[in-house]
């Protein structure tokens, strides 16, 4: 008995002193043991607390010049971020228990959020940073909008990735400007004198005039020692016989005057009308180039030929606004050859311009108008030249005088008037000019006659043909002289 009781307490106490060996062994590691890391995002320049559970032995960083880790209380520790980047911060419990978080410190996007939202309301952009870099993602209206969102974000990180996507762009309003040129250019003149021509009347030459309208010139004259009238000459030259000349032999009296009223109207009427679309410029000439002779240097001295254009041009430049309005670059100009400025240069007639031109910017809205230049020019001219003493004779003294007056009046204006248009369907109508007459009118074929039907021309023809085989054939007599003679038949041959 005493055996048996002593054999049964060994084996409780080796049972027993294996179950604590097996709890000490178990509650190991759960005493060392390290839970799962925490990841946690601060954003750079800013501090967050963690409050530990249990009470903190000490701390550790990885890396502390990206988070600084201090120890404020027992189980309170404060984490301030420094830099860009990713480190970890592991927490000792006084029980011996490690914790784990992963802390990512980013750059502070709100303002740069805010910027961007306020900059493209239109505009969904989204920014994420990734260490030391900003990505930019969404999908913008315009390439300019990319690179102004790259420039806004390049002032938070020297790494900017910009993976903005660029919508496709949709079909451009069309902008047709409709711009009218309106000239009216009035002249009159007046003008008036006379240049007296004597040849030997009163056996006096000579001329009397004011020099205004090419007054006669005293070609030869012969006189002789002593001086007597029998057998002296007298020529005189007209470079123009103006508009009025007579001459008495008999006389010898000439006169030519110069009476001449004119009037001139102009008018200048052009309508160019040009389609662009947005913010693209846009010209249009319709003229022609004339030459002008141009002196190379060097030692030949070359003449070569250059082209200048006239006409009527329009330039303009559209750009729409978000008010709904267009602000226009438009440079207008009408010009024509003007060959009573004309220069003669070695042989050469070198035509001059005139030239109306208008440059400068307007914003209009669609069908609005605007007149961007206007002119009203009055001229008057009055050259009067007279002999003194003479011009003051009564009724006679117009002999002596000479007037040129000269008035002229322009009118010019100048209007422009966008429109937003629509180009023309498939099965719309297409403008053309009208003309007043045909080109080249349409040949007109008769038809052929099918088979079947009669033709009546070729009906006819073959009633022709079959009355002249069967017309009969008559022959005459054969003459004394051997000789036969037809006599004209209608219908046969002779034979």
């Amino acid at each position: 008995m005493f055996s048996t009781t002593l054999h049964s307490g060994r084996l409780a106490a080796f049972g027993a002193l294996c179950l604590a060996v097996a709890g000490l062994t178990a509650g190991a590691p759960a005493a060392r043991g390290q839970s799962s890391a925490e990841e946690i995002r601060i954003t750079l320049g800013k501090s967050i607390v963690i409050d530990y559970p249990v009470d903190v032995a000490r701390i550790s960083t990885s890396n502390p010049e990206i988070v600084d880790a201090v120890a404020v209380s027992t189980r309170e520790v404060l984490l301030h971020a420094k830099a860009h980047g990713i480190c970890t911060i592991v927490v000792w419990s006084k029980a011996g228990q490690r914790t784990f978080y992963n802390i990512s410190v980013e750059h502070n996007l709100e303002p740069i959020r805010r910027i961007l939202k306020e900059t493209f309301p239109g505009d969904p952009i989204q920014i994420q940073s990734a260490r030391d870099s900003i990505t930019l993602t969404g999908k913008v209206t315009s390439q300019s909008v990319a690179d102004r969102a790259g420039a806004l974000a390049a002032s938070l990180s020297k790494t900017v990735i910009n993976n903005l996507q660029i919508n496709p762009a949709g079909v451009e309003k069309q902008i047709l400007l409709r711009v009218k040129f309106a000239e009216l250019n009035r002249s009159i003149s007046h003008s008036f004198g006379v240049n007296l021509l004597s040849t030997g009347a009163l056996d006096t030459p000579g001329a009397v005039s004011t020099g205004q309208f090419a007054p006669p010139r005293p070609a030869n004259l012969r006189g002789g020692i002593p001086g007597q009238t029998t057998g002296t000459t007298s020529e005189f030259t007209l470079t123009d016989a103006l508009n009025v000349f007579a001459f008495r032999p008999d006389l010898n009296l000439a006169a030519t005057i110069r009476a001449l009223q004119t009037e001139g109207v102009l008018q200048i009427i052009a309508e160019p009308n040009l389609v662009t679309t947005n913010a693209k410029e846009a010209s249009f000439l319709v003229g022609g180039e004339f030459p002008i002779p141009v002196l190379q240097g060097g030692a030949n001295a070359a003449v070569t030929i250059q082209f200048r254009e006239f006409g009527i041009r329009l330039t303009f430049n559209p750009q729409l606004t978000p008010h709904g309005t267009m602000k226009m670059y438009v440079k207008p100009e009408v010009s024509t050859i003007d060959l009573a400025n004309a220069v003669t240069l070695s042989g050469f007639t070198i035509p001059a311009l005139a030239t109306r031109r208008m440059e400068t910017n307007i914003e209009l809205g669609p069908g609005q108008s605007f007149v961007i230049g206007g002119l009203i020019d009055d001229r008057v001219t009055d050259q009067m030249s007279r002999i003194p003493g003479l011009s003051s004779i009564p009724v006679l003294g117009s002999l002596f005088k000479s007037r040129n007056e000269n008035k002229t009046k322009t009118e010019l204006l100048v209007m422009v008037s966008p429109e937003i248009v629509d180009p023309l369907n498939p099965g719309d109508a297409k403008p053309a000019p009208v003309m007043p007459r045909d080109f080249m009118p349409p040949v007109q074929i008769k038809p052929t006659s099918q088979k079947g039907t009669s033709d009546p021309v070729k009906s006819k023809a073959r009633k022709l043909r079959a009355q002249e085989k069967a017309a009969p054939v008559t022959v005459q007599p054969v003459s004394a002289g051997g000789e036969a003679k037809d006599t004209p038949k209608t219908g046969g041959e002779s034979h």
